[in-house]
């Protein structure tokens, strides 16, 4: 797939009713990872580059734990 191709599909999908957003950011990571698995299938390179950003930002972020203090 092609960025034009990609643009195609957007502009498909801007004519279709809006998709429920996802439940959680779990269901948005499982999402992009089946989309990104597909663009490495058929050599989209530039495609799965961007999922692989979107798969950054939807991976859970942990707060760090606070050490113990020794006293």
């Amino acid at each position: 797939m092609t960025m034009l191709s990609l643009k195609l599909s957007r502009a498909l999908n801007g004519g279709r009713a809006e998709p429920a957003p996802p439940a959680d950011r779990a269901s948005l990571l499982v999402t992009l990872l089946r989309k990104r698995a597909a663009a490495h299938n058929t050599g989209a390179d530039e495609l799965e580059a961007m999922l692989r950003d979107q798969i950054r930002w939807a991976l859970p972020m942990a707060e760090p734990e606070e050490p113990a203090s020794v006293d």
